[in-house]
């Protein structure tokens, strides 16, 4: 049902996203992802869920209700000042030396989804999200704030950066990737997330 695929896409996603992207990547009309929007907007707003679909224009956004502000906010202090975890540091590893780097990427490295734990890095401020033209979609890489944290003033001055962001084993990860995802459909469901 496109309207559970789109409220997926969403619960996902780091950031808001157009009609037209959803259509794109689901194969469907504008007019049929608009349709499933309202009924989306309808169950979640009207139904008295901890969640809302918010538009801004033509981007649409999973977004937390009003209701429960206050207990969001203190949650995701907790999860912006607590440690990070094994598979966050990785994560965050990987963009560094690899970056900018793609989502698909950056999971083909690590071998499982990253979507939580790149939105919880986006959360804290240490990475940022950009479109890239080259790359056809958003890029990764770390902020200024995760530099100044290091006390370095580039990631070029990370240990060892050298010979880990041009690791062969790594270059052919996502060289596979390319030939794979340049052959082949766009998926229209992710794995559960890591």
């Amino acid at each position: 049902m496109l309207e559970h695929k789109i409220e997926s896409i969403l619960f996902i996603s780091a950031r808001p996203l157009s009609v037209k992207k959803l259509a794109d990547f689901l194969d469907a009309k504008p007019k049929e992802v608009e349709e499933a929007l309202v009924a989306l907007a309808k169950r979640l707003n009207e139904g008295g869920s901890g969640v809302r679909l918010v538009r801004s224009g033509n981007d649409v956004q999973l977004m937390t209700s009003p209701e429960n502000t206050k207990l969001v906010r203190d949650f995701a202090r907790d999860e912006v000042t607590g440690e990070l975890t094994k598979p966050q540091l990785e994560t965050l590893t990987v963009i560094a030396y690899r970056q900018p780097i793609t989502k698909p990427e950056l999971e083909q490295i690590r071998g499982v989804n990253c979507s939580v734990i790149i939105r919880n890095l986006l959360m804290r401020g240490l990475i940022e999200v950009e479109e890239s033209k080259e790359k056809m979609g958003p890029i990764h890489r770390v902020t200024h704030d995760f530099l100044r944290f290091l006390g370095i003033a580039d990631v070029r001055d990370l240990p060892d950066y050298e010979k880990l962001h041009s690791d062969t084993h790594v270059v052919q990860a996502i060289e596979a990737l390319s030939k794979a995802t340049s052959n082949q459909p766009l998926a229209t469901s992710d794995p559960a997330p890591s």
